[in-house]
């Protein structure tokens, strides 16, 4: 049997592919809400059974998968592995809190019981968490790392959105704290996993993720630099012929990335680095990815508009994550200015979004009429399935759209209805006036 710690996007998924694929899976979370929510046969967030490719009720009728509040219910000999799966950050920052927490507990359950389980971090570390933080807690309580406890790390790279990059087809990074380790997780993972790739050790595997995000952070903050240096330009277009050379990615400007790791990862790595004063780029991307949620409100506010609805909490279309989201940015700063400010997301509850950002919410489309400006943060399907002509009726005092990634209602007619239009990163969609009275 399997016990998952942490039932979220990536504990949940473990728990649905390990019991798809025979074995019994048990998680535990702190959230009442998610644990009935998966043990009535749902996932814990919207959308999972597209990224999952199934639908995980069956595997909890028929007993394969069930979760739990009470973590004891998963300290016992019959779970032979423990997949770690809690956040690692809070408020905007790396956090230990849960990892301290749910490694204490199995090292007490393990130092009274004498059972041997294999324990497997899948969460994002800062680097040198396993050895700074969980080895010594195992050590403290008399377990000898590698002997009675087998202890690795294998961050998951899976792709939320995307049915084709998930837990069994992409190349997953391993690495144990001795060479027997990584031999078992191979073994294990091989379940669920088709492509693993072993690392030289713990130490190797828990930076991978923080780092190969951490490039690509780099990379957007880049295109968003560019964008803001070279406002007459279409930077959209410039680095889409840019990224037409072989060894080039496309990279778009925007609001700012969100989530939990391309925003994160930079940060990781300076938090975890032993020499964090040459690590300058990454310095200059947070701090840059930190200013352009207040450079986008700012320039609503300059533009005197007193009325904003924002499309959208989550930082990506089709995703129930609010995590580091430029919607949170843009909708305190404008509210800091005394703009009035209003969010739609259907994901969220009115009361999930009043916590998160003070502001009430509104109806799509037909709450868009009370608006001067629409900012559309994440390209949700219902706000792309939507008439053009219904749109417009909705949006008769509405003088100015700004779309994240250009790709929610870029075809529309704006110069006819009278509204200017800008998407992240076109020629100087910072500096658009208002037009009309």
């Amino acid at each position: 049997m399997v016990a998952v710690w942490g039932t979220g996007y990536i504990g949940f998924s473990t728990m649905a592919n390990f019991a798809a694929a025979g074995v019994t899976c048990v998680g535990t979370d702190v959230s009442e809400r998610i644990v009935s929510t998966i043990n009535a046969g749902k996932p814990p967030v919207p959308n999972m059974e597209y990224w999952l490719g199934f639908d995980p009720k069956y595997l909890v009728d028929s007993g394969m998968m069930k979760a739990t509040v009470d973590f004891k219910k998963v300290l016992t000999p019959e779970f032979a592995m423990h997949m770690i799966a809690i956040p690692t950050e809070k408020e905007d920052k790396p956090w230990d809190g849960a990892l301290q927490d749910v490694t204490t507990k199995l090292a007490t359950h393990i130092s009274k019981s004498g059972d041997r389980p294999l324990v497997i971090i899948e969460s994002t570390l800062t680097p040198n968490r396993t050895d700074q933080l969980v080895v010594p807690i195992f050590e403290k309580q008399g377990i000898a790392v590698g002997k009675d406890v087998f202890l690795g790390v294998a961050p998951r790279r899976d792709w939320f959105i995307s049915p084709e990059k998930n837990l069994r087809s992409i190349p997953r990074i391993v690495g144990g704290t001795t060479p027997e380790t990584t031999r078992l997780m191979i073994e294990v993972l091989s379940i669920v996993c088709d492509r693993l790739i072993p690392a030289p050790d713990h130490r190797h595997a828990e930076i991978v993720k923080s780092v190969e995000n951490a490039f690509r952070h780099a990379e957007i903050t880049l295109a968003n630099q560019l964008s803001l240096a070279y406002p007459s330009l279409n930077m959209t277009e410039v680095l889409r012929l840019v990224g037409t050379k072989w060894n080039v990615g496309t990279f778009h400007p925007s609001f700012g990335s969100g989530g939990y790791c391309i925003p994160l990862s930079s940060k990781y790595v300076l938090e975890g680095a032993e020499k964090p004063e040459y690590l300058t780029i990454l310095k200059e991307t947070v701090a840059t990815d930190s200013l352009l949620p207040i450079l986008v409100a700012d320039h609503v506010a300059d533009m005197g508009f007193r009325t904003v609805g924002i499309l959208g909490l989550s930082y990506k279309g089709d995703l129930k994550v609010q995590v580091l989201s430029p919607a949170l940015g843009i909708s305190k700063r404008l509210a800091e200015r005394g703009v009035r400010v209003k969010i739609n997301d259907p994901y969220f509850t009115p009361d999930e979004i009043k916590r998160a950002t003070g502001a009430e919410t509104f109806e799509f489309p037909d709450g868009l009429s009370e608006f001067e400006c629409v900012i559309i943060v994440a390209g949700h399907r219902v706000y792309k399935a939507i008439p053009e002509t219904r749109l417009m009726g909705h949006l008769k005092s509405c003088k100015l759209v700004l779309d994240n990634l250009e790709e929610t209602w870029q075809a529309f007619d704006w110069h006819a209805a009278g509204i200017n239009y800008h998407s992240a990163g076109d020629s100087n969609w910072l500096s658009a006036r208002k037009t009309g009275n």
